[in-house]
């Protein structure tokens, strides 16, 4: 299941929907949260902006990409989108497997790419008033390279 909405999810639903199918060994979920600092400034909140239809189809590919080098038997990513405020849930990415090895890599290659190529736009506003839009980190771009993407969208 892919989804970019502006509605909060329940990680337990999440969870339930994935462990329903049969033959899984190994749920593995990660939830990113709203940070209040951000490059050592006090955020107050986060605005996120997408490009409908074109977000939804690199989610989709980047979920095709996984299921091509790891054996997963079910997948959910869910992407908030809007005004969000500190400790808000802003993404769940789950995947359920045979085995723990497959639905770790899975995960992280999904949140590798959702951190630095998926066309979400953020905004944060500092405690100060100040705006900024908010760009991948060094990091984030390096922890992508280890994967050979097939394409970027």
């Amino acid at each position: 299941m892919i989804s970019v909405q502006k509605q909060d999810f329940n990680q337990q639903v999440e969870y339930n929907r994935l462990k329903s199918k049969t033959s899984i060994g190994a749920i593995v979920t990660f939830t990113g949260l709203v940070r209040d600092i951000n490059q050592d400034q006090r955020v107050s909140d986060l605005t996120l902006e997408h490009y409908p239809g074109m977000t939804e189809k690199c989610l989709i590919d980047i979920v095709r990409q996984a299921k091509a080098r790891w054996n997963i038997i079910e997948s959910t990513v869910i992407h908030r989108i809007g005004a969000l405020t500190l400790s808000e849930q802003i993404v769940f990415v789950g995947i359920a497997s045979q085995h723990r090895g497959d639905a770790f890599a899975a995960c992280e290659f999904i949140m590798d790419y959702l951190k630095t190529q998926a066309p979400f736009w953020k905004k944060e506003t500092m405690e100060s008033g100040e705006t900024k839009w908010v760009d991948a980190r060094e990091a984030d771009q390096q922890a992508l390279s280890k994967w050979n993407l097939e394409n970027k969208c």
